[in-house]
């Protein structure tokens, strides 16, 4: 998955079309993630005892397909480069735009 924790990205479809937040949590083997802000949903908790019933806002995961990562130029796809870095190759992501590219690491 080319998609890392802390990336920024926006969501091209669903029902949070448009919006943009950072990538709190991957799941690479379910090829989901979690977006701050993105596909909020509420789980209701039962009374138990003493504590009362409540309602339980969370973000939910969505699948990385939908969406794209924003950097300084727009938004784009996420290619790999090698670079020289003290002397050992280093492989580096690269945000590939329509006005360019831009390393992310």
């Amino acid at each position: 998955m080319k998609i890392k924790t802390g990336d920024t990205v926006k969501v091209t479809v669903g029902k949070d079309k448009g919006k943009t937040g950072k990538v709190l949590q991957v799941f690479p083997k379910l090829n989901k993630i979690v977006v701050e802000g993105v596909n909020k949903a509420v789980k209701h908790l039962k009374k138990r005892g003493t504590t009362p019933g409540q309602r339980v806002e969370y973000t939910a995961p969505i699948d990385s397909s939908n969406v794209k990562v924003q950097g300084k130029d727009g938004d784009g796809r996420i290619g790999y480069k090698f670079i020289q870095k003290d002397g050992k190759k280093v492989k580096v992501r690269v945000l590939k735009t329509k006005k360019g590219s831009e390393d992310l690491d």
